[in-house]
């Protein structure tokens, strides 16, 4: 059973998104009765699902989905959750909290679009791709996952993706004690397609 993220808007045109579970990743460990499994979102095919028509990928954001499953006998209190970006050459990025990625990137300078009537341009704008519902919505949201249950969401972060890196996860606390569990640190195991390009031209190799 998963645990509720936050309230997400009714609509069929939303694009349906449901995790597997946590040992279903490649990219998984397990302490102490802890199951957790990350995979990096930045090609199109996986994202669109997930995100809708704009890639957050193209203009400097990726996504990594975090599923965390409790077999322990105890509940375990996931908020604050850190999660940090660990490069290959052992630099680390925070995740960008994610009411702040609409932030990352103005929307474009309006077009000036011709008219009827000559010599006078029409103005047109356009949306913020990354001003997007799902990316709040579909973020880490769970503050307690008490036995046997799950919990999933995205964080994001401001890097290219590049082999050799590994998400960092620490602040897990067994909430009747306050004792919290040991890091999570997990490489990251690419699938086997190629990465879009991001925005800012970053390598994703």
């Amino acid at each position: 059973m998963f645990a509720p993220n936050n309230a997400l808007p009714s609509g069929k045109d939303e694009p349906k998104f449901t995790p597997g579970s946590a040992a279903s990743y490649p990219s998984h460990q397990t302490s102490e009765k802890i199951t957790i499994g990350v995979q990096a979102y930045f090609n199109d095919e996986d994202t669109k699902p997930v995100f809708g028509k704009h890639n957050p990928y193209t203009y400097g954001v990726l996504p990594v989905l975090v599923v965390i499953q409790n077999d322990s006998a105890k509940t375990i209190r996931t908020d604050p959750l850190e999660a940090v970006w660990v490069g290959p050459n052992r630099d680390r990025i925070d995740a960008t909290p994610a009411k702040d990625v609409r932030f990352l990137k103005a929307p474009s300078r309006p077009n000036l679009a011709p008219t009827p009537i000559p010599g006078a341009p029409r103005v047109t704008g356009h949306k913020n791709p990354l001003d997007n519902w799902a990316i709040e919505g579909r973020a880490f949201s769970a503050k307690m996952l008490p036995p046997g249950q799950s919990a999933s969401g995205f964080y994001y972060f401001q890097t290219g993706y590049q082999r050799g890196s590994s998400i960092y996860l620490s602040g897990l606390r067994e909430a009747d004690s306050g004792r919290e569990l040991l890091y999570f640190e997990i490489p990251l195991v690419e699938k086997m397609s190629t990465p879009s390009r991001a925005a800012d031209g970053a390598s994703p190799y």
